[in-house]
């Protein structure tokens, strides 16, 4: 019998490798004649370089989301080593340049109470991407997920090149939301290798399913804030694609208002392209080969739900095993679906959040040793 293990995090309890390595334990106690697959999961945010590079990275100490020095990876790893259908997504020959904003910019960085989207930044992402441009790639992959930012990725462009101007001429640094108004002008280039972001989000930068509105109270903005952000980050738009000589129309694009806007402002300041995120991770992975030798797959999330099942993560890798016809479970935290032979919340019914979580490891293996 041979296994597909492939989770992804179990947020503020297991990463992707930690909970692929609790369902392995407890398979091979039960059955130690089972192969084993293990395929960690990313959905852009937390271990996209650990995951894709199968590799620690090159440590670097860069600007917290809100100024505080935090230690975060760049990975390397060559086009030529990847599956064939990776290298066809990137359409690049070479060193191609791994990084993840969370590490550098995420909100899992900042406690509850730090959480605030005016004064939160993007500048260590820029750095993390000023360090792999510095090796001279041939493309640069950047994973958005789980940030703490709304600043339309200025921080990270003031770190590479450009300079955002007050009315006295002098530089607003760090650009943050809450030192907008003070903004008349913008100056410099961004110049960097071929830049391919991973996102797996369609909202554009503004409006009623913009940034600001739907993921701007998650970051910790209060609601009766939201109106004034969005004001001013539709001025700091306009003012971006008037100096790199951009159409306005780049704010509608989809996915424009992933991450707090950063896609936004990449493809605005240096033609960065997005890319469906697990399409590429699958491919990266090669999940689908994969999927085909095992007899059983295996898979979970933190919280499983309805939105699991739009088309990437778990959801995506069970809807593809079904597709075939493989066996497929989910292990979840938490099920926002109906709970049936194929999902399985491990959390028993009555235990308080605050006690399961440090547990997360005991109840995945639990259930799926009792499942399995």
């Amino acid at each position: 019998m041979r296994v597909l293990i492939a989770f992804d995090k179990f947020k503020d309890a297991l990463t992707a490798p930690q909970a692929c390595a609790a369902a392995a334990g407890a398979l091979r106690a039960k059955h130690p004649d089972w192969e084993l697959d293990l395929c960690p999961l990313t959905d852009g945010g937390e271990g996209f370089v650990e995951i894709l590079t199968q590799q620690p990275g090159e440590p670097l100490a860069v600007s917290g989301p809100r100024g505080i020095s935090v230690t975060a990876p760049v990975g390397f790893v060559s086009s030529q080593v990847l599956p064939a259908a990776a290298r066809e997504r990137l359409g690049v020959n070479g060193t191609v340049a791994v990084v993840g904003m969370a590490a550098a910019s995420g909100l899992a960085l900042l406690a509850p109470e730090q959480r605030n989207p005016w004064h939160t930044t993007s500048v260590g992402t820029g750095q993390l991407l000023a360090a792999a441009a510095a090796r001279k790639p041939a493309a640069i992959l950047l994973g958005i997920g789980g940030s703490a930012t709304n600043d339309l990725g200025f921080g990270a462009l003031a770190t590479l090149g450009l300079r955002f101007i007050d009315a006295f001429g002098q530089v607003v640094d760090p650009p943050v939301p809450a030192r907008w108004h003070q903004i008349v002008r913008i100056e410099g280039r961004v110049a960097l290798p071929p830049v391919f972001i991973a996102c797996d989000v369609t909202n554009p930068l503004l409006g009623p399913k913009g940034a600001t509105v739907t993921f701007g109270p998650q970051k910790g903005l209060p609601p009766t804030d939201v109106l004034e952000l969005e004001t001013r980050a539709r001025r700091m738009a306009e003012l971006l694609c008037d100096h790199c000589e951009r159409p306005r129309t780049f704010m509608t694009a989809p996915g424009a208002g992933a991450a707090g806007g950063i896609s936004f402002g990449l493809m605005v300041a240096c033609g960065a392209k997005l890319i469906p995120g697990f399409d590429l991770v699958s491919d990266w992975l090669g999940l689908t080969t994969r999927i085909n030798a095992a007899d059983i797959i295996i898979t979970g999330e933190g919280r499983f739900d309805a939105t699991s099942l739009d088309g990437k993560g778990p959801g995506a890798l069970v809807a593809r095993a079904r597709r075939v016809g493989k066996v497929a479970h989910v292990f979840a935290g938490s099920l926002g679906v109906e709970a049936d032979r194929a999902h399985h919340a491990i959390t028993p019914p009555g235990l308080p959040l605050a006690d399961a979580l440090p547990r997360t490891a005991e109840l995945l293996a639990a259930a799926v040793g009792h499942t399995l």
